[in-house]
């Protein structure tokens, strides 16, 4: 199971799948074509398509209620798209779930310590129990939390549940990790330490999808932009031409910091 206990449906029939060196099939690329999410008959997204097929930092930028987070939940499999199909490579929908992680904006802790907020999921994932304490704390200490594990982590302050979140996932060796808006209720050092945890995590292979309301975290971490606005997709592009060259007027308007209407 996944991080938040997720299986992916399958849009479409799957090929055999296609394995990666490990054995196990790619997660890579991931492909979302025509893309469209409605409730109650308005559509939230509309025509989304992409392909990201690099272990590269992906960044999803726009305004708020773009559909940023929605994008996420429904890459993830929470969500189950109303038209349009979302594929991980040739993994089967079990296999991509297994090894996917998400973390969210408002992350839920266990009402157990914040070593057992870690260790909990690897039982879960069926880790043996030698390696679990050993995986937690490695994660709770690059995440620096190892000096409090034994406390409850109910009792940990906004900023410090979002540090558990990221340890959490880390914990689990992810191909791939969602993060939504993953500092925004950090400070400034410990926006630099979730930093630093997402290059290190690029650097080691793992793709990164995000998304962040920070243009300055966007320039810092990003290699490639998304940009939603108004539930469709405008722009695909590296992070350079994004800021310096973003070929269209809303991303010119949204990089000066105007209001988008």
């Amino acid at each position: 199971m996944s991080l938040n206990g997720v299986t992916v449906k399958p849009s479409v029939t799957l090929a055999p799948p296609q394995l990666d060196e490990g054995g196990a099939a790619a997660l890579l690329p991931l492909k979302v074509v025509e893309l469209g999410f409605q409730v109650r008959g308005q559509a939230l997204l509309e025509g989304i398509s992409f392909e990201l097929d690099t272990h590269a930092t992906t960044v999803v930028l726009g305004p708020n209620g773009a559909g940023k987070t929605l994008l996420l939940r429904l890459c993830h499999g929470l969500l189950s798209p109303s038209t349009g199909k979302i594929t991980w490579g040739r993994s089967s929908p079990g296999e991509a779930a297994a090894r996917i992680a998400m973390v969210f904006q408002n992350p839920v802790v266990l009402r157990r310590s914040v070593l057992g907020n870690v260790t909990y999921p690897l039982r879960l994932r069926g880790v043996p129990r030698a390696q679990r304490r050993s995986r937690a704390l490695t994660a709770l200490e690059r995440t620096g939390l190892a000096a409090l594990a034994a406390r409850p982590a109910r009792a940990l302050s906004g900023g410090e549940r979002q540090r558990l979140a990221l340890a959490r996932a880390w914990a689990m060796e992810p191909e791939v990790l969602l993060l939504d808006e993953p500092t925004s209720n950090l400070d400034p050092q410990a926006t630099h330490t979730v930093e630093e945890l997402v290059r290190s995590l690029r650097a080691s292979g793992v793709k990164i999808l995000m998304t962040t309301h920070d243009l300055g975290q966007a320039r810092r971490l990003a290699d490639d932009v998304l940009f939603l606005n108004q539930g469709r997709l405008l722009r695909h592009m590296p992070v350079e031409r994004f800021f310096n060259a973003p070929e269209h007027s809303a991303i010119e308007a949204f990089v000066r910091g105007d209001l988008l209407l």
